[in-house]
């Protein structure tokens, strides 16, 4: 597919719409890179929260568990029984080094996840990682030090906040979580939040597709209160958009990546969104600021 690795003296990739092979070939050292591979892990944990929510705990190697320790990793997760089309990306809640272990939560909601339900305690799960652009802003949650952080969570996005507030926390700052845990009657990470000193504010955050009046109240008391060094929001592109609209453009910001992932890898093109200024951007890859990708959204 790469013209200029076919033998020609130029670039003639006009239609090719995935990451340039030709920039990777060179950045590995002049040889082809290696695809990431499935690794069949066994199931050492399961628990059913509650109807449609379930925390699975994989024994995986050390290798594979030190690689997902960021805020923002993930893996795709799959029943081996099945095809390859029912990679399903999940995002890691936590990973522990000592014993080698990750716990994910999952909402089943359709045919992917419930075919990982279908797996027990001591059967095998296939994985594909690590993969580590599950949070868009990064460098802004890593760059929130001894401040005042604002963490805002809705439904299964209290899944890849959890390595969020453990990095604010190592980096000593102070977090205020705001936690609307619709759809869900328990909280996935009440223990993890008073770990971490969190101070939670509990309230109703999206109604018929807008902000709440309490939220939003919410949010200005406590931008001006705590004047703080990052607001990351831990839920739907719907509620990251209408909050990024609420907040000044000059407070670092980060938010969980929700585009529609399928390959990982750049190529496939189902993670690409249109901006404003008519180009694409693939969001398994890109890594930039959520106003950028967001606020200049084309929603149709």
């Amino acid at each position: 597919m790469c013209s200029q690795l076919s033998g020609k003296h130029f670039c003639d990739c006009i239609n090719w719409k995935g990451v340039c092979i030709y920039q990777e070939y060179i950045w590995n050292g002049n040889k082809a890179k290696e695809e990431r591979k499935n690794y069949l892990y066994p199931i050492i944990k399961k628990e059913e929260v509650e109807k449609d929510i379930i925390l699975i705990t994989v024994a995986v190697s050390h290798k594979m568990a030190s690689n997902l320790i960021e805020p923002g990793s993930f893996v795709f997760m799959r029943n081996p029984k099945c095809m390859q089309y029912y990679d399903a990306p999940i995002s890691i809640m936590e990973s522990n080094t000592e014993e080698n272990s990750i716990k994910v939560a999952i909402e089943l909601k359709g045919s992917k996840t419930r075919s990982i339900n279908v797996l027990n305690v001591g059967e095998k799960i296939l994985i594909r990682g690590p993969y580590f652009n599950g949070v868009l802003g990064l460098k802004n949650v890593k760059n929130a030090k001894k401040g005042n952080s604002l963490v805002i969570i809705r439904g299964i996005g209290q899944a890849p906040a959890l390595p969020i507030l453990k990095k604010l926390n190592a980096n000593e700052n102070k977090i205020t979580v705001i936690m609307d845990n619709t759809p869900f009657e328990k909280l996935l990470i009440s223990d993890e939040m008073l770990k971490y000193g969190s101070t939670m504010i509990n309230c109703k955050m999206i109604e018929r597709g807008k902000l709440t009046a309490e939220f939003k109240d919410i949010i200005t008391k406590k931008i001006e209160e705590l004047e703080p060094n990052l607001v990351h929001i831990a839920g739907p592109d719907l509620l990251s958009y209408e909050v990024l609209n609420q907040v000044a453009d000059n407070l670092p910001v980060s938010c969980c990546n929700n585009g529609r992932m399928c390959c990982g890898e750049g190529i496939c093109g189902s993670c690409t969104v249109k901006t404003n200024d008519h180009k694409l951007r693939r969001l398994c890859k890109l890594q930039t600021d959520p106003r950028f990708i967001l606020k200049g959204r084309r929603k149709l």
